[in-house]
């Protein structure tokens, strides 16, 4: 039997749902630009504003509920879980804005030497997946697949510290490609952080479970 409160949290699931879908359009904007070169830090900077804007209704339409159905501790959990993640999904935005406004000031990938892009392409193609499993684990609030953003994490950041071993190596000197890349990769080990926290609440919001993805 449904509850009054049901309507209203499968509002707030539909909400916190197109926020991921469109915190995956910006970061995947962001990423294939700066690989490809062509600006689009303009659009990459409004996605990342009505982001933010999501996020408040989905914080408002929280407490909405709460003041209104006075919920019992599993939608709580529930309600808790979906702040933090819509706080999450910002930060994809906010990471994907830095990427943008770094190729704007300093170039993108493409002036780079072929085995930076690689890395490049190699940890864009990573982080991308777990942003979609992210979201995907949410619409189902799919505990196990949840827990496989670990994994990923895992690979994302190997790649991030063997790349950095690699550029004090290789890098002859410092120049607008080094800074450049350096502080991409680091967005998106950023951006890949937060997938697991991501998952970490869908574990917590399915299961009652906290585990820890990091």
């Amino acid at each position: 039997m449904s509850r009054l409160i049901d309507m209203d949290l499968e509002q707030l699931t539909e909400m916190l749902v197109r926020m991921g879908e469109m915190a995956h359009k910006t970061v995947s904007l962001s990423l294939m630009s700066y690989i490809q070169g062509r600006g689009s830090l303009g659009e990459v900077q409004e996605l990342s504003d009505t982001l933010i804007l999501m996020a408040d209704e989905v914080e408002s339409k929280a407490f909405e509920i709460i003041a209104r159905f006075q919920p019992v501790a599993s939608d709580l959990r529930i309600l808790k879980s979906y702040m933090k993640i819509s706080y999450d999904f910002t930060r994809y935005g906010r990471y994907a804005l830095d990427i943008s406004q770094i190729h704007s000031m300093l170039g993108g990938a493409r002036e780079c030497e072929n085995w930076i892009i690689r890395v490049i392409k190699e940890m864009s193609e990573r982080t991308l997946s777990m942003v979609n499993a992210s979201v995907k684990s949410l619409k189902s609030h799919d505990a196990e697949m949840a827990k496989t953003l670990s994994e990923t994490e895992n690979q994302v950041d190997a790649l991030y510290s063997k790349y950095l071993d690699r550029l004090v190596e290789k890098a002859p000197a410092t120049n607008k490609c080094t800074i450049s890349s350096v502080l991409a990769t680091r967005y998106l080990e950023r951006i890949a952080d937060h997938a697991t926290y991501i998952g970490e609440s869908v574990v917590y919001l399915s299961t009652g479970e906290r585990v820890t993805l990091r």
